[in-house]
């Protein structure tokens, strides 16, 4: 039995981490828009750099430090950065580099960048408001400022734009691994606080129904990204250890949604299952399926372990139910199709054969598209 893929596509509302199963591998997601650009901001560094290794480019003289949650954002101001603007460059707890901000209060004018500008004119802006940034060298009070964004398979850039048809203006850019990406988006408040009271400048206008203000604790939310950065291999090996202990870690911090208290625990699970811990697996996601009853994933990762615990009946019964909530989840169907091939030969087949037809065309199946053609040619024989 496997519990390490999902077949389902995400967005990236809550970080790639909601709206799929529990899989330990990243999920597939749709394709992203162009991301091509000649405005370079990551010159010295790259996300999931080390903080020894920044720091070692970047001596303590050039920066200052401060808490951000359980890590630390260190800070390169505007005189001593090499893209003119603040750069804030922020570390989990285990010294990764997960995100950047750049910040231009006065704004960087991007008519020499060509490059960006196409992938920017290609984009459609998730959100669009006015902005007012004291500083803007355009002089204009108050600016209708664009959210743009665009990225790679394990990474988002966010673009906030002021002027985007007649002349675009930088206001902030952002950098994340996508576990993270909603603790980077520059409408954030305190983001947009950045822009509007720069250090040593003049306030903006603050108003107050923009930006966005977490409903979660911070520390629930940024234990829960580094679980899935640790869970999903974004930044080199899978480290259930690390998973482990941030999912804990964010359910102690309390999470008070139920989707997100209930996913935390199923992420838990999944941990425990991949350390070996079979029992706390499957207390956990008993835990899960408590607050938010009939999710598939949920029912399929503890239908595997049902199994490996030794009751098939009750592995094959969670099977068919996740099978039952969504007929098209291919997963459940090749786990309850290698659970009867001893016992069902018939139904494995069946199962098996429409798993094919579910995940024809994906790339990632690759490996057990070709196990389950061998398994369907030995049946029939």
């Amino acid at each position: 039995m496997n519990i390490s893929r999902t077949l389902t596509s995400s967005g990236l509302v809550l970080a790639l981490s909601l709206a799929v199963g529990c899989g330990s591998d990243a999920p597939v997601r749709p394709p992203l828009p162009p991301s091509e650009t000649d405005l370079v901001l990551l010159v010295s560094t790259a996300l999931c750099e080390s903080k020894a290794d920044f720091l070692s480019k970047h001596p303590s003289s050039t920066h200052t430090a401060s808490d951000w949650g359980s890590g630390q954002e260190l800070t390169i101001p505007t005189e001593r950065s090499a893209s003119h603007g603040e750069e804030s460059y922020f570390f989990d707890e285990d010294g990764v580099l997960v995100g950047a901000l750049f910040t231009f209060p006065r704004g960087l004018d991007l008519r020499p960048y060509s490059v960006l500008r196409h992938t920017l004119s290609r984009l459609k802006p998730s959100l669009e408001f006015y902005l007012n940034v004291a500083q803007l060298e355009t002089g204009t009070n108050m600016e209708s400022s664009a959210l743009l964004e665009t990225g790679d398979e394990k990474s988002t850039t966010q673009y906030l734009v002021s002027s985007l048809r007649e002349r675009p203006i930088l206001l902030q850019a952002s950098f994340t691994i996508d576990p993270y990406v909603r603790l980077f988006s520059p409408y954030r408040r305190e983001f947009l606080d950045r822009l509007r009271n720069p250090s040593g400048g003049e306030g903006g206008q603050n108003i107050e129904s923009q930006g966005i203000d977490d409903k979660e604790p911070f520390s629930s939310l940024q234990q829960f990204a580094r679980g899935q950065a640790a869970q999903l291999a974004y930044c080199g090996e899978k480290n259930y250890d690390i998973a482990a202990d941030a999912y804990q870690k964010s359910i102690a911090s309390g999470f008070t949604n139920t989707v997100w208290l209930a996913e935390a625990h199923h992420k838990l699970g999944v941990a425990w299952q991949a350390k070996g811990q079979r029992e706390k697996a499957k207390a956990e996601l008993l835990r899960s399926l408590a607050l938010r009853p009939n999710i598939p994933e949920v029912l399929n990762n503890l239908g595997t372990i049902e199994i490996q615990l030794g009751d098939k009946a009750e592995g094959l019964s969670l099977f068919e139910k996740a099978i039952v909530l969504r007929p098209n989840y291919a997963l459940a169907r090749y786990n309850l199709a290698e659970a009867t091939e001893a016992t069902n030969p018939k139904r494995a087949l069946s199962e098996y054969e429409t798993y094919l037809a579910i995940v024809e065309g994906i790339p990632e199946e690759a490996a057990r598209i070709a196990h389950v053609k061998e398994r369907i040619k030995a049946l029939k024989q």
